[in-house]
């Protein structure tokens, strides 16, 4: 491509021009054919033209081309604002995007600026494309925002201020009894859990009830259903009627953790795969069926929107309740393995599953390939941290929940329950 400079960067210029100036002249005024427009199709070519071309003459007189046809363009700019104002139709999408194309005309032809010309295409028509993509979006982003509240901004920002800000300094080593406890991957579980809260209550706002935490139980399943848990308990608490799909949430999630826990043990170990694969595909089918038949005994009415008042939509609170549970489990956890030993792995598996089933199903696979676990214990262990894990979800959603969405789930994980011991026996 550098072989054809500089009129493959021009090209870029004039194509970036072309495609904000349609977009512009799709917005031209339609009610109004008189009102006056500051240009489309053939202006705002025109303009990343200029700015390519002055950049390119800087190269060799220096910036003075750039900075006075900046400012040339700036002042018709700002007469067109001042003619738009005095008419009553203040506003500066169009002078801003103009002001943009000038830009992506001179970062063009900007040589190095912002690495070889094969990235400076893509950097350029990235630009080019979310500019036309965000005036385009006019009526959607102005109807989103009539759903926005200023409960939904601080929301956001609590759970930024956690994510971006607080998280990154916790120190990630091991520290504490028998060195089980990481503030780092302590504080990922609690940003987790307010993270899928908060994405739930996004869905909800979005999608409506039902389909939102619908939604989320899916999503949220492949990451952590117990967190899942948490947030719509916290939801059905809150607003009674939720009752219902919060349950449908918790036992979505329920499902997508078996078949994500098998794709994740195929993996890292092949043959505690295929040992899992029968007990842990019949818990997940009967979740499954569970969850179908509680889906049509609501008359489908989980999945139908409803108009419901929701508030406080950043849970905190709970999210550090279940990170302090964690780290008392994994310090109880380390204990059992240490005092039992192998005879341990149960106790463990019952006491880790409580919170979480990832850590302890990755152990026994590792312990498996590593030869120090055998199998059919590695089997047993996983096993169990899922029974216990699904009764620890039982227990959060009717203590947590309320007793209507705690009946709903404790009958289907009883259920699951029932079958992955079954199964584990008959083996």
């Amino acid at each position: 491509m550098e072989q054809y400079e500089p009129y493959t960067s021009l090209g870029l210029a004039l194509l970036s021009g072309l495609l904000i100036g349609l977009e512009r002249e799709q917005s031209r005024p339609a009610v109004d054919p008189k009102r006056a427009f500051l240009g489309g199709i053939r202006t705002y070519p025109l303009i990343a033209l200029t700015g390519a071309a002055a950049t390119l003459l800087s190269k060799s007189l220096g910036p003075a081309p750039l900075v006075v046809s900046g400012l040339a363009l700036a002042m018709l700019l700002s007469l067109s604002y001042w003619r738009d104002s005095t008419a009553g139709h203040a506003g500066i999408t169009t002078e801003s995007s103009a002001l943009l194309t000038f830009l992506l005309g001179a970062l063009a032809m900007a040589g190095d600026a912002v690495g070889p010309l094969e990235r400076r295409v893509f950097v350029v028509a990235s630009i080019a494309v979310v500019t036309t993509m965000l005036l385009s979006a006019k009526t959607m982003l102005r109807e989103l925002t009539t759903k926005i509240s200023r409960d939904d901004i601080i929301a956001t920002l609590k759970f930024l201020a956690i994510a971006v800000v607080i998280l990154p300094v916790l120190p990630n080593e091991p520290l504490g009894p028998y060195g089980v406890l990481n503030p780092f991957r302590t504080g990922v579980l609690v940003t987790l859990i307010a993270g899928v809260g908060f994405v739930g209550y996004l869905a909800i706002r979005m999608l409506g009830s039902g389909r939102g935490m619908l939604l989320t139980g899916a999503v949220g399943g492949l990451v952590s259903s117990t967190a899942v848990t948490l947030a719509a308990a916290g939801r059905a608490k809150q607003t009674p009627v939720l009752a219902g799909v919060a349950a449908l949430s918790v036992l979505v999630a329920s499902t997508v953790m078996f078949v994500r826990l098998l794709a994740v043990l195929a993996a890292v170990e092949m043959s505690l795969f295929r040992a899992l694969l029968l007990p842990l595909g019949v818990m997940a089918g009967v979740a499954l069926l569970g969850t179908g038949l509680l889906y049509f005994r609501e008359g489908r009415s989980a999945a139908a929107p409803s108009t419901v008042t929701l508030h406080n939509p950043f849970e905190l609170s709970s999210a550090l309740k279940f990170g302090a549970l964690f780290i008392v489990v994994m310090v109880v956890s380390r204990w059992a393995q240490t005092t039992f030993g192998a005879g341990g792995a149960y106790v463990t598996g019952v006491l880790a599953g409580f919170t979480d089933v990832d850590a302890i199903s990755l152990s026994m696979a590792n312990l498996v390939k590593s030869g120090e676990v055998e199998l059919n214990v590695a089997r047993t262990t996983v096993v169990l941290a899922t029974c216990s894990n699904t009764v620890a979800k039982s227990t959060l959603a009717l203590t947590l929940g309320g007793v209507a969405m705690g009946v709903r789930v404790a009958l289907v994980s009883a259920a699951v329950l029932a079958s992955g011991l079954i199964v584990i026996a008959l083996q």
